[in-house]
């Protein structure tokens, strides 16, 4: 059999080395793409815990996407210099020693502290996952082991929200972070003896842009508290912006170093409008991850295990659209897609604007079906329209650029979010529906600034006009 599209020859399985490996892989991705849901559904608990606001708790979110986020430009350069295996065994004792601090913390400070340190191996999880299977798979293979890949993040959305409410239901919180423990050595244990050692590797020269990364770490950080803290805080927010600025300046300059971000790549319409979007499409989409939850324990009084059982209508209506999306991109073009997607995550979004104390499961559910949908609706054509218009040289950057754009997007949708709820909670104390109904609001706003850079997309290379 040939591939239809490439002519080269498809095989009826896959290699049994390589289904080995992709088990292993799998194995380690799975924990750091299910502890991130699974904390999201925790958060109320937390909050209750240690007796603070949802504004500062949801930094346990925050910050561990703050962390990933500073983490994915570097993690090439690292295995690019020490080798995938050394830099996978790395990432994956990383995240075991930061989810045993999660468990031991005894403060939300230190909580959110061990969470930064947790993202630091988690952030390199999802992308030296990619490269080690890239580099054995054959190219008339290669779909299908990208989709072996990508299976943690199919089923961290549906299983994160319900195994953690189990375990915060029947246990304990900290039991979210100890749970990673064994499944993080099995895959330890497991990768020392499956994956072959590739490095380190001789570097000429400078390999990592330690300025940039100097640069790039507090810009963010403070960009994002700054954002979250209102408007007493405006010097931090701008301090990150004044950083970014400075971040940016250094990485056009770059010339001994390859930098971390290269701002250049912005220069191509279809990557920075698909940036752009991905961006804000995350603002709304992580805040729905952090809303809905709270939602249900603080104004349904439902249990966290019930909430998470309610959450996954969206995680449904995701997984059913994501088979249809790639081929409809194909067919029509990423554009009309997208503002397909736009126009439902709309719909659901005006529908949990009207959220109250006695709304319909079944009209939330139906709500948050259509987002899953929408969500698949939009990412899937962006993703594919970021790259038209690059040379080959450029994806690796580009690629970077996009995750890192799409992690600071959910990362500011969480703390400013979260800052707005507890803002409006403040104003209806006596009605939390309400201050739930403002916050939506918002989400439907971010919803529809996405119109702007979607009408920038790229239309199929036979229809184009532009």
């Amino acid at each position: 059999m040939a591939d239809t599209t490439t002519g080269a020859p498809v095989t009826a399985r896959l290699d049994p080395d390589v289904r080995k490996l992709g088990f292993v892989v799998v194995v380690g991705a799975v924990t750091a793409m299910l502890d991130m849901t699974m904390v999201a559904v925790a958060l109320a608990d937390l909050a209750r815990t240690f007796h603070t606001s949802i504004t500062t708790v949801q930094w346990v979110s925050t910050a561990y996407l703050l962390v990933i986020a500073v983490v994915i430009p570097v993690t090439g350069r690292l295995a690019e210099r020490f080798g995938t295996r050394t830099m996978w065994l790395f990432a994956l004792s990383a995240f075991l020693f930061g989810s045993t601090l999660c468990g031991l913390a005894w403060s939300v400070d230190s909580l959110i502290a061990f969470r930064a340190l947790q993202g630091l191996g988690g952030g390199m999880i999802v992308p030296l996952s990619i490269m080690i299977m890239a580099r054995v798979s054959e190219p008339s293979q290669r779909g299908r082991v990208m989709a072996l890949v990508a299976m943690p993040g199919q089923l961290a959305p549906i299983m994160g929200p319900l195994i953690g409410g189990l375990i915060v239901d029947s246990g304990s919180w900290r039991w979210v972070f100890y749970v990673n423990v064994p499944i993080c050595l099995l895959a330890v244990i497991l990768a020392r003896r499956a994956i072959p050692d590739d490095g380190p590797r001789e570097s000429g020269g400078r390999w990592l842009d330690v300025t940039g990364l100097t640069l790039l770490a507090p810009a963010l950080g403070l960009t994002v508290y700054g954002l979250s803290a209102g408007t007493h805080r405006f010097p931090l927010l701008a301090g990150g912006i004044v950083l970014l600025a400075v971040f940016t300046a250094h990485s056009l300059r770059a010339r001994d170093v390859a930098p971390l971000l290269n701002p250049r790549l912005f220069a191509n319409r279809p990557l920075s409008a698909a940036s752009t979007l991905n961006f804000l499409s995350r603002l709304s989409i992580f805040g729905v991850v952090i809303l809905m939850p709270l939602y249900f324990q603080e104004v349904r009084g439902y249990s966290t295990l019930t909430a998470g059982l309610l959450l996954a209508p969206q995680s449904l209506g995701t997984a059913l659209a994501l088979p249809y999306v790639g081929r409809l991109t194909d067919r029509i073009g990423a554009r009309p897609v997208v503002l397909a997607g736009i126009a439902l995550s709309t719909l659901s979004a005006l529908t949990f604007t009207q959220l109250d104390a006695h709304t319909s499961v079944v009209i939330i559910g139906a709500a948050l079906l259509v987002w899953g949908t929408a969500v698949a609706a939009v990412a899937v054509p962006v993703s594919a329209a970021a790259y038209e218009g690059l040379t080959p040289l450029d994806i690796p950057g580009a690629t970077s650029a996009i995750i890192t754009v799409q992690t600071i997007g959910a990362s500011v949708g969480a703390a400013v979010l979260a800052a707005i709820l507890q803002n409006r909670l403040a104003h209806h104390h006596d009605a939390p529906a309400i201050a739930f109904a403002d916050t939506f609001w918002w989400v439907l706003g971010f919803t529809t600034l996405t119109l702007i850079p979607a009408l920038l997309l790229p239309l199929a290379p036979e229809t184009r006009s532009d």
